[in-house]
């Protein structure tokens, strides 16, 4: 599967984005997807995941403030962020695993969110 996140940009703290993932392939709904993060100079960090049947995860530094969704019949999966803080801003990557999988395997490249105080 082939992934291409979108929807990034400049947004003041307190403000909201939504991400799109769209991916390609006629099995998409049969993959566990998720979205993560990496700021300058920070480690990749988990930020939500949906599963194949609709359960959601997330860390507790995103939780109550980002909404991760999916859409099968759009081969596209969402972020929905909102009341933003600075340290959101990070390149946001989408990524997809079959639930068998125990790591992530596909990647797309990452979009930027910049959240300005």
């Amino acid at each position: 599967v082939q992934l291409q996140a979108s929807g990034g940009g400049l947004v003041q703290a307190g403000g909201s984005l939504r991400l799109s993932c769209a991916a390609s392939g006629r099995t998409f709904s049969s993959y566990d997807m998720a979205w993560f993060r990496q700021a300058p100079g920070k480690e990749r960090e988990f930020v939500a995941a949906i599963s194949w049947n609709g359960g959601t995860y997330y860390p507790d530094s995103v939780k109550g403030r980002f909404l991760i969704s999916r859409d099968n019949a759009k081969n596209t999966v969402y972020l929905q962020m909102n009341s933003l803080k600075p340290e959101d801003t990070a390149a946001y990557y989408c990524a997809a695993k079959t639930p068998t999988e125990a790591g992530y395997g596909y990647w797309g490249r990452g979009t930027l969110v910049t959240v300005s105080s």
